[in-house]
């Protein structure tokens, strides 16, 4: 399907806003749309970017079976494996050398039947000097209870590209969601990884690792997590400096009301001359949920610079009292208390999408009662 816009009805099209994604491809790149394991819509409007469903693109260029399953073995978990065994759905996205996109593309993966399991595998590809901001917007639809997402997604960042990955996870009750990455950064490139899910999900699993590779090379991954009771969020990020003057942090802030969140992360230092800090912030608004940081640092090397914080905490009484002396109520206190805590800024997004994905957040918290 071609255009610059994507069909949906309502019941369903609000989904799609609350995870990130403009229907009408307002403000985009390129979109690229996937209800359960079916491609069903595609455009783009930028110069030098190559985007196709997966299958499409390996079809056209059989030299891109290269780049699949090296950065992520499809016998490392059992979901991989299930990935691997099942047909290829997905997308693929090339930069070409030295463009760089003025607008973010996006991508959906929209689950709307019951008990579906979705199995994904994306490649990305940012040659040398390129640039590019992509947001992944997924969601089930309300009207489904039950399903499972699971995504494979490899990336490639070439010597001296940049690519911003942000995820926006807008999911149900009773959805089990498995994604594995994995990135592979060169020489002066650059990669960061957002990702946002503040609504019930039965677990959501994620670990995704990054190997910089050349020299001054830099990752950061941010996560904004807010788990409602009966939800489990097992997340984290594994990143291998493996070269003079790489950096990499990893930056969490997770709330739990009643559920479980697990943040992990782990920093491994391959070279001398490296810079890497893990930070995880967590903040309880219930008893009856669980807060688990477990922070990882590792060096074979003297030469580096490594480091780690972590806090986990209550709402003081006394922020609450304050604001409320200046004439709200206390839930709305709480709720200013946590939507500064979890404020989008940290994830360093340019101004504009900046105030869209707080927008996106701010409608989250309003359906959730924070």
């Amino acid at each position: 399907m071609s255009g610059h816009g994507v069909t949906a009805d309502k019941r369903d099209e609000e989904k799609i806003k609350r995870a990130g994604i403009n229907p009408d491809g307002s403000g985009r790149s390129g979109t690229f749309m996937m209800e359960n394991n079916s491609h069903t819509h595609s455009s783009i409007k930028e110069k030098g970017v190559e985007m196709s469903p997966v299958k499409e693109a390996v079809a056209r260029d059989p030299g891109l079976k290269d780049y699949f399953w090296k950065l992520v073995s499809p016998d490392k978990y059992e979901y991989t494996k299930e990935a691997f065994d099942s047909e290829q759905a997905g997308y693929f996205i090339r930069v070409k050398r030295g463009v760089r996109a003025a607008m973010p593309f996006q991508a959906c993966f929209y689950i709307k039947e019951e008990k579906f399991r979705q199995r994904v595998h994306n490649l990305i590809i940012l040659e040398e000097g390129s640039s590019l901001h992509i947001i992944n917007g997924c969601a089930s639809a309300s009207y489904v209870k039950e399903g499972a997402h699971i995504g494979v997604t490899e990336i490639y960042v070439g010597k001296g590209a940049e690519l911003m990955y942000t995820m926006i996870h807008d999911w149900e009750e009773k959805v089990e969601v498995r994604p594995r990455s994995a990135v592979k950064v060169e020489e002066g490139g650059r990669y960061i990884s957002n990702y946002i899910a503040l609504r019930a999900t039965k677990l959501t699993q994620m670990y995704p690792s990054a190997g910089l590779d050349g020299a001054g090379a830099s990752a950061k991954f941010n996560s904004l997590v807010m788990a409602p009771a009966g939800s489990e969020y097992d997340l984290g990020a594994a990143v291998s400096l493996n070269a003079p003057g790489t950096r990499a942090e990893i930056i969490s802030r997770s709330v739990s009301r009643g559920g479980k969140i697990t943040a992990r992360g782990r920093l491994s230092a391959n070279s001398p001359g490296v810079y890497a800090h893990l930070e995880c912030d967590g903040l309880m608004l219930e008893d009856n949920g669980i807060i688990s940081a477990i922070p990882e640092l590792e060096t074979k090397f003297a030469d580096v610079n490594m480091s780690h914080e972590a806090a986990i905490g209550k709402i003081d009484r006394e922020q609450i009292l304050y604001l409320m002396a200046r004439g709200i109520t206390e839930k709305e206190a709480v709720s200013a208390i946590v939507s500064g805590f979890m404020d989008v800024k940290i994830l360093g997004l340019p101004r504009a999408l900046e105030d869209e994905i707080k927008k996106t957040v701010e409608k989250i918290d309003e359906t959730e009662g924070v």
